[in-house]
């Protein structure tokens, strides 16, 4: 047998790893992926779509949605709203942080 390696092999073995890690999030967790990119395309206030789509109030939504953009096959079910996501979050973060600094040298 031979040793070498197979490059058509590997791929399919990747493509197989991805699906199984997007497999891993839940049907919820993939609506909340998908809710992110169209929100904003929506005729409704976006809190008022949280609590209707996903029966549940925003701070328990955001927890989630916080949750889910961490889980590593988030990236792979979709990248763009993911990075972005992280990207806005951690602005957010930033913004408090600095703020909270500024707040205690005044």
């Amino acid at each position: 047998m031979s040793s070498q390696h197979d490059p058509h092999t590997s791929s399919v073995d990747t493509a197989a790893a991805d699906s199984a890690a997007v497999g891993e999030l839940t049907e919820r967790d993939l609506a909340i992926i998908e809710f992110e990119s169209v929100w904003f395309t929506l005729d409704e206030n976006r809190h008022d779509a949280i609590r209707a789509r996903f029966s549940c109030s925003v701070e328990d939504y955001n927890l989630e949605l916080n949750r889910v953009i961490d889980h590593p096959a988030a990236l792979l079910a979709d990248p763009l709203v993911v990075r972005r996501l992280r990207r806005q979050r951690e602005r957010r973060r930033r913004a408090l942080l600095d703020g909270a600094a500024a707040g205690e040298h005044a």
